[in-house]
């Protein structure tokens, strides 16, 4: 059974066209490395598989919930139809994203208890496993200002898997964060991938794709321009755009 299909997927803002007929498949386990350069459309394809954005036209299917969307009618979705497929994806933002006015610990019980009505003792016995697995077991009472970048996104990925997704968005998730925080983040993510959580990682670590994903992804102007293994991409380019991405990329 397949996690994900997307297929044709189009996203205009105004008269600029974002996404291009998009079309591929993420199985159950697949860390998948979405790549291009700034614009190419992947902030934009992932906010679209979590409905952030709704695209214009084309097909999202995640398990058995199949979202078709089309330019002459408006899709409608229940807000029950998105909270069940956010329930499913959990997504990481660039910029973190927490609660400002919430401690690290409400900030990963919040949603659990109001969303899912879980048991609150439960869910804060959940959040102190997550956060010790994402190393901030010593930060469960301090705010989001009172953390560095790299255990503020740490924060926000163990927040993310409180709601128990399939599947995990990551949206550049190190590029706002210095270089010496860069590693603390990749590694929880590399152990979510050890542990066989489904990834899709827009992202420009290239060293991070080339450990960690099976599969990748590289957008251009909106369309993918190579698709496939990722070793195999990485080592045998078959599209002039791609390896000079490369070649920029490691300079």
């Amino acid at each position: 059974m397949h996690k994900l299909i997307v297929d044709n997927l189009h996203k205009s803002y105004h008269d600029h066209a974002v996404l291009k007929g998009v079309s591929f498949t993420a199985k159950k386990g697949d860390v998948i490395a979405m790549m291009g350069s700034s614009g190419s459309g992947k902030s934009t394809l992932l906010r679209c598989i979590n409905l952030l954005t709704i695209p214009d036209d084309g097909m999202i299917q995640i398990d058995k919930q199949i979202m078709r969307f089309h330019p002459d009618h408006k899709t409608y979705l229940s807000n029950q139809e998105i909270a069940q497929l956010r329930r499913e994806v959990g997504m990481v933002f660039q910029h973190f994203n927490l609660w400002a006015h919430m401690s690290v610990l409400e900030n990963l019980i919040e949603a659990p208890i109001h969303v899912l009505k879980q048991d609150k003792q439960v869910t804060i016995a959940e959040a102190e496993i997550l956060l010790k697995k994402v190393g901030l077991e010593k930060k469960t009472n301090r705010y989001p200002s009172q953390l560095s970048g790299g255990q503020q996104q740490r924060a926000a990925i163990a927040r993310a898997l409180m709601m128990k997704p399939e599947m995990m968005l990551f949206d550049e998730p190190t590029s706002a964060l210095d270089p010496e925080m860069v590693g603390e983040v990749l590694s929880v993510m590399q152990q979510l991938a050890t542990e066989g959580m489904t990834m899709l990682v827009a992202s420009h670590e290239l060293g991070f794709a080339k450990r960690v994903a099976n599969q990748a992804i590289f957008l251009d102007d909106g369309k993918i321009i190579e698709q496939g293994d990722t070793l195999s991409m990485f080592t045998h380019p078959k599209t002039e755009r791609f390896r000079r991405f490369l070649e920029a990329m490691e300079h």
